[in-house]
């Protein structure tokens, strides 16, 4: 399994970033399952309609979710405590809300793998059932 942040799934949509080929490769053939955290989905959407990307652009990344390409993952009680404590921890950095909901599924879910354009956030951050987490593209 994959926790996916919002950047790779930004780039993928975005021909002219420079993490894009990347990015829509690893989304495309990936063989692991792909989960994105709710609150990165609200993130998305909203960058996609920042970007002026349009309606069907969004409409294509919320029909992932149908067609098994990409599976959400609601947040539990005790992943919003968690959340809450990383976002004081990393207050320097400073560590919002979307990137410490894939920390806490990370730890909850014991995945290792994240795919992330944030190297800055997610090679700061520790967690507790890793050294380190793996990083991808």
């Amino acid at each position: 399994m994959i926790l996916v942040d919002a950047g790779p799934l930004i780039a993928a949509f975005d021909n002219s970033d420079d993490h894009h080929a990347e990015c829509a490769e690893l989304l495309q053939t990936a063989p692991d399952e792909l989960l994105v955290p709710q609150p990165v989905i609200a993130e998305v959407c909203y960058m996609i309609g920042r970007a002026h990307f349009g309606a069907a652009a969004e409409a294509m990344f919320l029909r992932s979710f149908t067609d098994g390409s990409l599976t959400a993952v609601p947040l539990e009680p005790p992943d919003f405590e968690r959340m809450a404590e990383l976002v004081e921890q990393y207050a320097s950095l400073p560590l919002g809300g979307s990137d410490a909901s894939v920390i806490a599924l990370a730890e909850r879910l014991e995945i290792d793998k994240v795919a992330t354009l944030d190297r800055r956030h997610f090679t700061v951050v520790r967690v507790r059932h890793r050294a380190a987490l793996t990083l991808l593209p």
